[in-house]
């Protein structure tokens, strides 16, 4: 499996983990907040259609590293909040929701979780991603939140955000671009 996004249309990027299992623990991590702090933000999430959900980021905070963000995120400093709407919800299977709700920005993510043996496979799916600044900052944001879970699970300390975030952003304007 490849750690890298790929675009599965113009406006929609797909990730995917194998991540140690069992499902209810992963589950756990995309919808218990204390939880989901560690590797993505605080904040609620209501787990039905039409429910609310409440995010507040602090990426800087992620490692012990506690990085600041580079010039072109400082608005990203601090608490970051991102107000939602859940779309789909099938526990320890779906869960889908409006991100950035209202906003010029608004699109869609996915979270699908598949049990393989003693690991689940979690596919990220964010879709309405208008442009290509847009798809650069996500897919770096994806791949860079997805490996600080991964490290969290198999018990490993994860690297600075925003240092890791940079280096994939520059990653991804290549094999974006193709």
């Amino acid at each position: 499996m490849n750690d890298y996004g790929v675009l599965t249309a113009p406006d929609t990027l797909r990730l995917e983990r194998l991540l140690p299992g069992p499902i209810e623990r992963i589950w756990q991590y995309l919808t218990d907040s204390d939880k989901r702090a560690k590797w993505l933000a605080t904040g609620k999430v209501e787990q039905h259609v039409g429910g609310k959900v409440d995010h507040t980021f602090r990426n800087s905070e992620l490692s012990p590293e506690n990085d600041i963000p580079p010039p072109k995120y400082s608005s990203c400093a601090g608490d970051v909040p991102m107000l939602g709407k859940v779309t789909a919800c099938e526990p320890l299977r779906l869960l889908s929701y409006i991100w950035n709700v209202g906003s010029a920005e608004e699109s869609e993510v996915s979270f699908e979780l598949e049990q393989q043996q003693d690991q689940v496979k979690l596919t990220v799916t964010h879709r309405r991603l208008n442009n290509a600044e847009e798809r650069l900052s996500v897919a770096g944001g994806w791949h860079t939140h997805l490996n600080i879970l991964r490290d969290i699970l198999q018990g490993k300390t994860p690297q600075g955000f925003w240092r890791v975030h940079t280096q994939l952003e520059k990653e991804y304007s290549e094999r974006l671009a193709s």
